[in-house]
This record gives structure tokens, C-alpha cells and sequence, in this order.
């Protein structure tokens, strides 16, 4: 695949000059979901899908940028003096903010450069493409401009700091951690807290990670994803009234149900409650998988699935669906929606010998219920974002 990307690059750009290539992977949250941004811990993997990347420095100040994956947009360009979000360059905004991130840091970028990339994660699946994305322009800009000092963590936190302010997106810190920590056949047990983390082998002998996207298309900014995190912010300031927290993330259960009468609305109490509840549940996932018992970590994924379903409301019809016909399917050990919600992804485990009926009765019920099909991806667990050798 590289050089058709190389080759690609050549007949979009033109021939000449050093050609350098990256890899940024797309990841998955096992369990753990809208904790990043409580202060709570999280269990993401990187992917061996992903965004690839071919890049080569400029002598002017002008940036390219071509999607093998979106050719209809054709080459859209921007200028290292004028880093701002444009509405009309599209996907681009994501490797500008990143430049612009670089030089709000510190180590401002003084050429431009072409840009070309291939994604293999499904667009706006909740894979965190975007952030693929960013990460990948960071590893890149780090490389080609010799840049010293700026570590993976880092960079995480550069992505983090781009989405937020620049691209318009209040996201917590877990997505650019995992693609930029990831490490083979390894989750990351994170707390979000202090960036203290672990890996945690994933020993999955005889089963298998299945991912499945919905194919219903979301957008984070304009999603109700701000919304919740205001929710938990106001349910937060509300506690703190009551007791010495720093974040939700800080509260056991026992805590929550002792202090949650002063929450002034019902919905907050179920959003702060799903946040307290799933970082609890996410520490114990990852002790009994330490253990051995998979089977328990299912049963917590499943556990997670219905708080988002019920207490946080960021599933839906098509998420549900895909859980519920999973949790009745022979094999499975459990299956929760991934990411942000409001339509994304999946993510189950089930036995090996059991995912081939998996996602064809999977599939089949939900195109009869939801009217279009759902894609199945069986995944690995693969390295962070670097050079492509």
C-alpha cells in the first residue's frame, strides 16, 4: 500500500524531494466511556486500522492536503499565516490545527508542506478518526521539522488542546492518548486525572474484537457531547458544595449516593451518576481481566452499556439495537457501544468460532429493524501513531 500512496502523491503533487511516511491508528474503548473528561480512568486500545500518511516540506508557507478517501474534494490548501478554522477546508482543519497547536506550544512551523492520507477507519464510526488524524500530523510535524522535547505524551495533549480550541470540540484527553501510547496486543488503563497509566496485556486466547459501525453518521460538534459534559460540570459544582472533590471521578458509589440529593435536577444526578458509576466499573474491569475472567469484564461491558443507554442517554435506537441482538447471540462474552454515541460503533467480545454467525445475524436483524446495514470489522490491537517503515 505504501507506494500506491507514494504513487498517488506524485501524480497529486508532482515528483521531487525527500517523501516521508506515518502512521496513526484508530482506537477503541473497551470500557470506560465519557469518564475522560470526569477525571475518571479509561480502558482504550490502539487498532492496527488507521490513517496513513505521506507528507514532504515546502520552501513557502503554503500547506496541501489531499484524502485518498474524499478525491471529490480534490487538493485543499491553506497558509502558515493564516491558521484559523476555515468551514470550507473541510477535514483539513484537523492537520491546521495541529500546525496551530505546534506553534501555540512554542515550536511554530516555518514551511509548508503537501500532505496526503488513506484512512481505514470508517468515517464518523466513533473510532476516533479525527483525532488519527491529528496525531498523525504530529508525529509528522515532530519528524520532518526536528523538533526536540516533545514526547508522545505530549503530543496527546497537543491533540487535545487543538480539539478543543481550535476545532470547537470539548473532548477529554483519552482518544490522543491511545493513539499516540498504544502498544501491540496492550490496553491502556489510564487515569485521566494525572496521566498516570499502565498497560494491561489483553490475553483474549480463542476470542476475538468485533467491532460494529452503525453507519449512522454524527458529528461531535454538533452533537449533544458538549452538552453532556455541562451537564456533568454543573452536577460537579453542585457536589462540591457538599463535598471536597476535584471531579466526579473522585467519588465511589457508596460517596455518590450519600452526597447526590444535592444535584438540583434529576437528569444531571443520572449523568454524574453514570460517570461515578463507570469509573468504578472500568477499575474492576481491568482487575479481573488482570485475573484471567473475561467472562466478568463482559458482564461489566454489558453493565456499561445500559448506564450510557439509560442514565448519560447517548445510545439510541441504532447502538441498542446492535447490543441487544449481540447479547442474544451465542459466543458472545459482551458487547457495549464505543465512544461518544449518537451513532459510532460497537465494540464486542465473543469467541472465535462464533463471529462468523456473529455478524451474520448481527447484520441481518439490523437492516430489517434499522432499514440500512451495519459494517463488522474483527480488529487487532496494534502500536501508537510514528513513522510508517
Amino acid at each position: 500500500m505504501k507506494q500506491e500512496l507514494i504513487q498517488k502523491f506524485n501524480e497529486i503533487y508532482g515528483e521531487g524531494g525527500e517523501l516521508k511516511t506515518y502512521f496513526a491508528p484508530g482506537r477503541v474503548n473497551l470500557i470506560g466511556e465519557h469518564t475522560d473528561y470526569n477525571g475518571g480512568h479509561v480502558f482504550p486500545c490502539a487498532l492496527t486500522i488507521g490513517t496513513f500518511g505521506v507528507f514532504r516540506k515546502r520552501t513557502d508557507r503554503t500547506m496541501r492536503f489531499y484524502s485518498v478517501n474524499f478525491p471529490k474534494a480534490g487538493v485543499l490548501t491553506g497558509s502558515l499565516d493564516e491558521l484559523k478554522p476555515r468551514k470550507e477546508a473541510g477535514w483539513s482543519n484537523y492537520p491546521v490545527g495541529m500546525v496551530w497547536t505546534f506553534g501555540e506550544k512554542g515550536h511554530p512551523i516555518d514551511t509548508g508542506f503537501d500532505m496526503l492520507i488513506y484512512g481505514t477507519i470508517p468515517d464518523a464510526s466513533g473510532l476516533s478518526s479525527s483525532s488519527s488524524v491529528h496525531m498523525l500530523t504530529a508525529v509528522a510535524l515532530r519528524d520532518m521539522y526536528g523538533v526536540e522535547g516533545v514526547s508522545n505524551i505530549d503530543i496527546a495533549l497537543y491533540g487535545q488542546f487543538a480539539e478543543n480550541n481550535f476545532n470547537g470540540v470539548n473532548c477529554g484527553i483519552m482518544d490522543q492518548f491511545a493513539i499516540s501510547m498504544g502498544k501491540k496486543d496492550n490496553a491502556i488503563y489510564l487515569d485521566t486525572s494525572n496521566l498516570e497509566y499502565e498497560y494491561a496485556p489483553i490475553k483474549l486466547e480463542g476470542m476475538k474484537i468485533v467491532i460494529a459501525c452503525s453507519n449512522k453518521k454524527r458529528g461531535l460538534g454538533d452533537s449533544k457531547y458538549n452538552e453532556r459534559r455541562a451537564e456533568c460540570e454543573e452536577a460537579l459544582a453542585e457536589l462540591q458544595k457538599v463535598v471536597d472533590i476535584k471531579a466526579l471521578g473522585d467519588l465511589t458509589e457508596e460517596e455518590f449516593e450519600k452526597y447526590k440529593s444535592a444535584i438540583g435536577s434529576e437528569v444531571r444526578m443520572r449523568r454524574a451518576r453514570h460517570a461515578v458509576y463507570e469509573n468504578q466499573r472500568t477499575k474492576r474491569a481491568v482487575e479481573v481481566l488482570k485475573a484471567g475472567d473475561v467472562a466478568e469484564f463482559g458482564r461489566l461491558m454489558n453493565a456499561s452499556h445500559v448506564s450510557l443507554r439509560d442514565d448519560y442517554e447517548v445510545t439510541g435506537k441504532e447502538l441498542d439495537t446492535l447490543v441487544d441482538t449481540a447479547w442474544k447471540q451465542d459466543g458472545v462474552i459482551g458487547s457495549r457501544m464505543t465512544g461518544a454515541g449518537f451513532g459510532g460503533c460497537t465494540v464486542s467480545i465473543l469467541k472465535e468460532d462464533a463471529v462468523k454467525s456473529f455478524i451474520e445475524n448481527v447484520g441481518k436483524i439490523y437492516e430489517e429493524k434499522i432499514g440500512y446495514k451495519a459494517d463488522f470489522y474483527v480488529v487487532e490491537i496494534g502500536d501508537g501513531a510514528g513513522i510508517w517503515e
